[in-house]
């Protein structure tokens, strides 16, 4: 059973990850500073270490290498550039290299559809333009292009670019656009669209779970970039299913406010390329990720905890 493991997985999305991978039987171990906490499994073995004092005779051993670590969106990139290049870039290229020389078959990274920055109407694949001119589109396309020059017959590395990750987890996030509309539909009785136009491909995390679990399994001499989301919706469209689901779920009416704010990320994605190479086939959508989070989150009695924002925590540890 291949050994693998997760830097940065004790994070959002690594949480959920490390869950479907236990009930899939393979060896996990877990390297995360633990930033954001941890809730993962107790049977997970975890090590507490910043990623850039790992070395190659710590990676012995791993068959495959995840790295989910970084900075981990647009508010967080924009309050520390430097700390989001070091994290988004560099790191990711450090511990590529790393892995590459301590024998590790397969590093997977956990790229972003951010690089495409803005488009007009039309539907991107892996060949398209990366035209984003913010931090954190450059720094993940520049972690890519670290990782992805290192691909060799020996060494295989897939770079995942998801979509808008949501939905629950145990590391629970609600500074994501859906998670977000859920809080304030729960909290406040009303939502916000900022742009109703705008275009976004949406990640169930469990699809993206899948995402990873399909790179694991892929053959050895399989490397390359691949878009990963669930689908594509406008903002408009996602405030719509919001609205009308949580009206049921709540059994009253939840309003929509739309606004007219610029958004300077806007773009949408094939992900064929993928479905045909990956088997990667997602199966959620906008209307699942509500019904999970109203099902699991009714244990938590503060949905405005810091621990719940991605940058609230970031000012709170300095990362300046």
């Amino acid at each position: 059973m291949k050994n693998i493991l997760l830097a940065g997985g004790a994070g959002y999305i690594g949480t959920e990850l490390c869950k479907r991978l236990l009930r899939l039987d393979y060896q996990i171990t877990v390297i995360d500073d633990l930033w954001f906490g941890n809730n993962l499994d107790p049977a997970i073995k975890l090590i507490q270490k910043d990623i850039f004092k790992v070395n190659y005779k710590d990676l012995e051993g791993f068959d495959i290498v995840i790295f989910l670590a970084g900075v981990s969106n647009d508010p967080m990139a924009e309050f520390s550039p430097s700390e989001n290049f070091i994290q988004n870039a560099a790191c990711p290229a450090y511990l590529s290299y790393e892995s590459k020389r301590a024998g590790v078959k397969r590093f997977i990274y956990g790229s972003s559809c951010s690089v495409y920055g803005y488009t007009v109407d039309e539907l991107y694949d892996e060949n398209s333009p990366t035209t984003c001119a913010y931090p954190y589109g450059i720094s993940k396309l520049q972690g890519e292009n670290g990782v992805m020059q290192l691909a060799d017959e020996q060494f295989s590395v897939i770079s995942l670019r998801q979509g808008t990750v949501c939905g629950y987890s145990d590391r629970m996030r609600f500074d994501l656009v859906i998670n977000t509309m859920f809080k304030n539909a729960l909290m406040h009785g009303e939502i916000t669209v900022n742009n109703p136009s705008i275009w976004r491909p949406i990640f169930h995390i469990q699809d993206a779970c899948t995402a990873y679990i399909r790179a694991i399994q892929a053959p050895d001499n399989i490397s390359g970039v691949f878009n990963v989301a669930s689908d594509n919706y406008t903002l408009g469209q996602i405030g719509d299913v919001v609205s009308v689901e949580m009206s049921k779920l709540l059994n009253k009416e939840i309003k929509v406010h739309i606004n007219d704010v610029k958004d300077f990320r806007n773009y949408k994605v094939s992900i064929q390329h993928a479905k045909l190479t990956l088997g990667f086939t997602p199966i959620y959508t906008v209307k699942d990720i509500i019904h999970d989070l109203f099902q699991k989150t009714s244990n938590i009695t503060n949905l405005e905890d810091e621990k719940f924002y991605n940058i609230k925590v970031f000012k709170s540890l300095g990362k300046i």
